[in-house]
C-alpha cells in the first residue's frame, strides 16, 4: 500500500492535494488517535488537518482508504454488519518463509466506523484456519 510520509514536501503536496480521498495517521503513539479518514470526514475536519499538516507535516503520513470487508456481529438490536480487517502471521527467517494457520480480525465495534484499533474500542472475532 502506498504510504506518503508528510515530512517530504513532494508527499506533503500530494496530500493536501487529494485530503478527502486518504487516511492520515500520526507517525507516534498508539493507532487510531488523531487521525483523519478523509471520505468520512467534514469540510472543517479536513480544513483543520489541512493546517496541521502544514505546520507539523512530520508528524503525521498518509494511506489509501481501504475498502474494508464488513462480517456480522452480534448487537443490542441482532445481527449487523461491522468493518473487518484480517492481520495474518508471517513468520521470516533467513532460509525460509511461513504463513501461520491462524490471524488476527479486528472489528470496528461503532456502525459505519472503519477503525478497527482495540485503543479506539474496536474488537476482535476469532478467526479460523481450516486448511493450510
Amino acid at each position: 500500500m502506498p504510504t506518503w510520509r508528510c515530512s517530504e514536501p513532494g508527499a506533503l503536496a500530494h496530500v493536501l492535494d487529494h485530503l478527502e480521498d486518504l487516511v492520515v495517521k500520526e507517525v507516534q503513539g498508539s493507532g487510531g488517535y488523531h487521525m483523519l479518514i478523509g471520505p468520512m470526514a467534514t469540510k472543517k475536519d479536513i480544513a483543520t488537518f489541512r493546517r496541521e499538516l502544514k505546520a507539523h507535516p512530520g508528524n503525521y503520513i498518509a494511506q489509501p482508504t481501504l475498502s474494508l470487508s464488513t462480517m456480522p456481529i452480534f448487537t443490542r438490536a441482532g445481527l449487523s454488519p461491522r468493518h473487518v480487517d484480517l492481520r495474518p502471521f508471517v513468520l521470516v527467517s533467513p532460509g525460509k518463509i511461513s504463513i501461520t494457520p491462524a490471524g488476527l480480525t479486528r472489528v470496528a465495534i461503532k456502525q459505519g466506523s472503519l477503525v478497527v484499533n482495540s485503543s479506539q474500542g474496536g474488537g476482535t472475532k476469532d478467526t479460523w484456519v481450516l486448511e493450510a
